[in-house]
């Protein structure tokens, strides 16, 4: 998608504003929200669109809310790159979506990626190979484990899954040839071996489709349900974070939390179900911080209030 001198300087515009919104918003995160002696970590998903429509605002207030949390490191849950993906290393995607947009200096910690559907729309390889040249975007393989040292005596275990391939309804679409080629029997072999030799107290798995939602767009993922959820449910994990629906959400599965961050730069309409504990149709982005008792999520949209708080107890 080409951009014109008019929405460069329409971008341009944007910022500038939401500079000013980022000194003026009603309901700023206060230092104290910050949680001592924590894991804190900011998830953004589906986001990439040249700083179109509220992307450059959501990025502004995450950048607030990372230097107040103190975060570490960023997630991107999916659909990095609308409509279609990258092409290539050169691609401008990269720079007019990514490297201009998420500039503020909270931001140059590790981004730990997942692909989305719209990844696959182009050469989704191409995103693992920028993080070989570019620290901050980390995507090893199309799905991997991160360790975090939480205290002295606790640890979280991060699962990074890949479930474009997962979904049947993309197995006859052209645009994403490659999502054939992906190893879904394998993948789903390796999060359940995974999971059940992971000694961490905390585990958490990300992954780009949810599985349950209110979101208009999409709504609950059968494939995730039927495929995904009971290896989670079997190992006890305490939380899954997605994007795909252009949202935000926090859900309940049984014991299991369920959360979308899928308002990175565009949002939809919800449609609440028994799942829902909470879910609003705007922009934004969530924070988080894992302690060695409890895991805390806070949902914040592109001008800076916070709209949804759920706290989540460690369980065994």
């Amino acid at each position: 998608m080409p951009v014109t001198r008019r929405d460069f300087c329409r971008t341009l515009f944007a910022a500038s504003q939401t500079a000013l919104v980022g000194k003026l918003i009603t309901n700023p995160l206060r230092a104290d929200e910050a949680v001592a002696g924590a894991l804190n970590f900011g998830l953004i998903g589906d986001w990439g669109r040249y700083g179109r429509p509220d992307q450059v605002q959501v990025a502004q207030q995450m950048a607030i809310a990372c230097k107040t949390a103190g975060a570490t490191f960023i997630v991107s849950l999916g659909d990095n790159f609308y409509e279609d993906g990258v092409a290539s290393l050169h691609d401008p995607h990269w720079r007019q979506s990514f490297e201009n947009v998420y500039a503020a200096a909270p931001l140059q910690v590790p981004w730990y990626v997942i692909l989305g559907n719209h990844d696959y729309h182009g050469k989704s390889e191409v995103q693992l190979e920028y993080g070989k040249k570019h620290p901050r975007w980390i995507m090893p393989a199309r799905h991997f484990a991160q360790t975090h040292q939480i205290d002295a005596s606790t640890t979280a275990d991060f699962f990074y899954i890949d479930t474009s391939p997962m979904i049947s309804e993309y197995k006859n679409a052209p645009i994403m040839a490659s999502v054939h080629l992906q190893d879904v029997p394998g993948q789903l072999d390796w999060l359940d071996r995974s999971l059940a030799a992971s000694q961490a107290q905390w585990k958490l798995v990300l992954g780009h489709h949810p599985i349950y939602s209110a979101g208009s767009g999409h709504g609950d993922q059968q494939d995730m349900i039927q495929m995904v959820l009971p290896i989670l449910q079997k190992h006890n994990v305490q939380a899954y974070f997605a994007g795909h629906d252009h949202d935000l959400q926090h859900l309940k599965a049984g014991d299991m939390h369920l959360f979308v961050s899928g308002g990175g730069s565009e949002h939809r309409p919800v449609n609440p179900n028994p799942h829902s504990q909470f879910s609003e149709g705007i922009s934004g982005f969530a924070m988080a911080s894992l302690r060695a008792d409890e895991l805390q999520v806070r949902f914040i949209d592109n001008l800076g209030n916070q709209l949804h708080a759920a706290t989540v107890p460690r369980v065994g």
